[in-house]
């Protein structure tokens, strides 16, 4: 796939309908739930994705048995961890799910990614993790986890201010650790909740009894975790990209599947586009959107569904107003520092965007690609697929590094240009 490509500009109202790969978040938890329960267990609807592939090595790279075909993905019995070598690329959830699972291994298990993956927060995992009775080497990436086939566990205490991704990869593992595990969180408010309502529905569903009558606090106590079948549903957040096409155009598009409950954040962007004066209307064949003549200004706090900010981001530069996107200062943290990128991108085409201490405020701006200057996605998808939103409404922006978007949805070139044309 070419690094450089041109993103389709919409010449009327884009409308159809589409169906998005299964969510990497789902997806990730459901294969290392797989593995802890030593299995054979299955995972249905997983992406072919990169950050499936990397978790599905990881799980290889400490000797467990996995199958893929297609969008199945099959667990197999295993008696354990062994030590081995974990290449975490990009994905949050790898380098900071496997960890905790990798100190049941027996023997070391080093970790190494992508060069930006090691500027990543890890050291709260870390951290954690020999408080509660590992052996680690290193606060960031590359480090070595040092298993000897059990882990103590007990109380440990957590600052998940910058990421909940600490909280759900300690909790995934606790209910193998020899004591469990109570997690306590101090600090600013945890983001993105919702992905811990997540790893806490899932371990339930494993058979994991999971205690959160304590604020800021989750205990698990010691148990077998479950082997079972998992079904994977649409990932959300990819599905929002769609969804405000059909805002920024003034068209109608449905995604098939979306489920009628569910802990993914991506669910927030239908409220954010009912306030752009878009049309949400549910059915049987999924959810609409119809979007408005014109946008109208959006001011959200995005603090629980912080990954939408680039899609969100790229709506409100298009709409007839001031916009605003608060409580998302973390995202300085995730693949790249997106607050800056979205700034950076966004002046690039002649918009008016400013960094606030926990996001952004965009001003409404003619804005025209320029010819010698690509629309960046700084290896990150989120940002790779703003570029496509933003090049609806402004002919010639060229999206360099879209392949990014292998990350969570492989063949997102082919089915946007589907969409649009």
């Amino acid at each position: 796939m070419s690094e450089h490509w041109q993103a389709p500009a919409a010449d009327g109202p884009v409308s159809g309908r589409v169906e998005v790969p299964g969510s990497k978040s789902v997806t990730s938890r459901a294969l290392l739930l797989g593995a802890l329960s030593g299995g054979p267990a299955t995972v249905s609807g997983a992406p072919a994705s990169r950050d499936t592939a990397l978790m599905v090595g990881a799980l290889r790279a400490l000797g467990v048995p996995v199958e893929v075909d297609g969008q199945r993905v099959a667990i197999g019995a295993h008696d354990g961890f062994r030590a081995g070598a974990v290449d975490c690329g990009l994905a949050g959830t790898v380098m900071r799910f496997v960890p905790p699972a990798a100190t049941l291994a027996s023997g070391p298990v080093v970790f190494d990614g992508d060069p930006r993956a090691r500027e990543r927060p890890m050291a709260v995992v870390l951290d954690a993790l020999r408080a509660l009775g590992a052996d680690v080497d290193g606060s960031a990436l590359p480090f070595t986890v040092r298993g000897t086939g059990g882990l103590p566990g007990g109380e440990v205490v957590v600052d998940a201010s910058a990421s909940s991704q600490f909280v759900s990869g300690l909790l995934l593992s606790g209910a193998r650790f020899e004591k469990g595990l109570v997690v306590h969180h101090d600090g600013k408010p945890v983001p993105s909740l919702p992905h811990i309502e997540m790893t806490v529905d899932m371990l339930r569903l494993a058979g994991v009894a999971v205690d959160e009558g304590e604020p800021n606090t989750w205990r698990i106590a010691p148990a077998p975790i479950a082997a079972r079948d998992w079904t994977v549903e649409p990932d959300l957040s990819n599905a929002a990209v769609f969804l405000a096409a059909a805002a920024i155009t003034g068209g109608s598009v449905t995604v098939a599947g979306w489920p009628e409950e569910s802990t993914q954040p991506g669910t927030e962007i239908l409220a954010v586009l009912a306030q752009a004066g878009a049309r949400i209307e549910p059915g049987p064949d999924g959810m609409t959107v119809h979007g408005p003549d014109v946008l109208a200004p959006i001011d959200v706090d995005l603090h629980d569904a912080s990954e939408l900010t680039p899609t969100v981001a790229a709506v409100a530069a298009l709409a007839d107003g001031v916009s605003r996107i608060r409580g998302v200062g973390h995202i300085r943290g995730h693949e790249t520092d997106r607050i800056a990128a979205l700034v950076a991108e966004l002046t690039a085409l002649g918009g008016l965007a400013q960094e606030t201490p926990d996001g952004l405020e965009i001003h409404p701006a003619p804005l025209r690609a320029h010819p010698e200057r690509p629309w960046q996605a700084y290896a990150d998808h989120r940002m790779a697929t703003a570029g496509a939103l933003v090049g609806l409404a402004v002919p010639g922006v060229v999206v360099d590094g879209i392949d990014a978007t292998t990350k969570t949805f492989p063949d997102f070139p082919a089915q946007w240009a589907e969409l649009v044309n």
